[in-house]
């Protein structure tokens, strides 16, 4: 059974992800800096990135290695 996300939370997604992608350009970070520095793999970088499906303990590690609360990443 497929259990499809209302577009609402389809949209918070990427505005999280777009967050994390912002915070990381506005500190002159690579993708690779933020792995490294959080602990996370390339493919979920990405995935957060683009705003799809994340653990919460991936967005808090993402969150400590940007220096921000992560409420400051949930909007």
């Amino acid at each position: 059974m497929s259990h499809k996300n209302p577009q609402w939370v389809i949209d918070a997604r990427r505005a999280v992800g777009d967050r994390v992608r912002l915070r990381r350009m506005d500190l002159g970070w690579t993708q690779e800096r933020l792995m490294e520095a959080a602990g996370l793999s390339r493919n979920t970088l990405q995935r957060m990135e683009a705003g799809q499906e994340m653990k919460v303990s991936h967005l808090l590690r993402a969150a400590e290695a940007l220096r921000v609360h992560v409420r400051d990443l949930l909007g």
